[in-house]
């Protein structure tokens, strides 16, 4: 089974998300606006119970962490996805690197980039259509997030909430 790790914003950062993913997402209605922080890996039931065990380990030595978004960015030419840039801040990249590294399955193939994506799967046309409004409009958002969730994938493609994790530590 497919498993991955994220936090999910308040509801005003997801409401303002969703507003464009209703439009250029096609995965809108398979996720909520979440923030990955360890992406897609397989596990089976046994292995499961050890991922969450250890996330749990890991979430009692972290806090809480500020979530500060600023700007609509793009991983184009790489891909014409758009996305809320989320500030990395030490908090946020010490949790990341305690779930990717030395961490159940494979350490993640790209640079840590935290965001929360709005667009994605767009032809270049629509890409550079849409780019330059949203820079425009712009985001500006800031929030705690204190808790963490281990996701699993349905059989349909859509992702549930498999354990949530409040982060309870100092660091």
């Amino acid at each position: 089974m497919k498993y991955g790790i994220v936090a999910f914003p308040s509801k005003d950062l997801q409401d303002l998300a969703n507003g464009y993913r209703k439009r250029y997402d096609p995965h809108y209605a398979q996720i909520t606006p979440h923030m990955t922080i360890k992406g897609v890996f397989d596990a089976n039931d046994q292995e499961i119970e050890d991922v969450a065990k250890a996330i749990k380990e890991v979430t009692e030595k972290h806090g809480p962490f500020e979530l500060k978004v600023t700007k609509v960015s793009t991983f184009a030419p790489i891909t014409n996805a758009i996305y809320f840039k989320a500030e990395l801040n030490d908090h946020l990249l010490d949790l990341h690197k305690d779930l990717n590294y030395d961490f159940f399955g494979d350490e993640p193939e790209y640079a840590f980039v935290p965001h929360i994506t709005i667009a994605q799967k767009l032809s270049s046309g629509e890409h550079d259509d849409i780019i330059g409004q949203l820079k425009m409009v712009g985001v500006d958002h800031s929030e705690t997030i204190d808790r963490i969730h281990l996701l699993y994938q349905l059989e349909n493609g859509s992702w549930t909430v498999y354990e949530t994790f409040r982060l309870e530590g100092n660091r």
